[in-house]
């Protein structure tokens, strides 16, 4: 399963699991658009490609806290 991270991991913007707006690489490094947008859409941190990251609805979220 995916990984949500909650924040960019370069300049700390929230990024809820439910919001449009964040970038992943394959190793699910995670970044706001501001940020993916200054480095090129290129991961700091393995290199690969940032790509927009799916959304997960909150009726998932809230299946996934009860476990």
């Amino acid at each position: 399963m995916l990984e949500m991270r909650v924040s960019c991991e370069r300049c700390g913007e929230a990024l809820p699991a439910e919001a449009h707006g964040a970038f992943i690489c394959s190793l699910e490094c995670t970044f706001c658009a501001a940020c993916a947008e200054a480095l090129d859409d290129s991961c700091p941190n393995c290199d690969g490609e940032l790509t927009d990251r799916p959304t997960r609805s909150k009726h998932v979220q809230e299946h996934l806290a009860r476990k």
